[in-house]
């Protein structure tokens, strides 16, 4: 597993392929949320791997960072090859690459 910041992580979405997972709860995806990423709360996480291909590169998203590791940590341990946890979470996506994303 590797991290990538909020700006790294804007910069492989303009540039190849990449499933981006939010890890969140209904709850913190209603108050902030980026446009196009999958929502597979963490603990569905385990019964809903069938959705995903683990061949394709998978990049997981929280609110800060620590749930997305241990769920990118999940998904090596289950087959996965190419997988990122996006370090400072969707906080950091609002400080350092959308302002509009409220922060909370």
């Amino acid at each position: 597993m590797k991290i990538l910041t909020a700006t790294d992580l804007k910069a492989r979405l303009d540039a190849a392929p990449l499933t981006v997972i939010d890890v969140r709860s209904d709850e913190e995806l209603a108050i902030a949320a980026i446009p196009g990423v999958r929502h597979i709360p963490m603990q569905e996480l385990p019964t809903r791997l069938g959705e995903l291909n683990a061949a394709e590169p998978v990049a997981v998203l929280c609110h800060h960072g620590v749930r997305s590791e241990m769920a990118a940590r999940f998904l090596e341990r289950n087959g996965f090859a190419e997988v990122y946890s996006v370090g400072g979470g969707i906080d950091a996506w609002s400080a350092d690459v959308d302002p509009t994303v409220p922060r909370y």
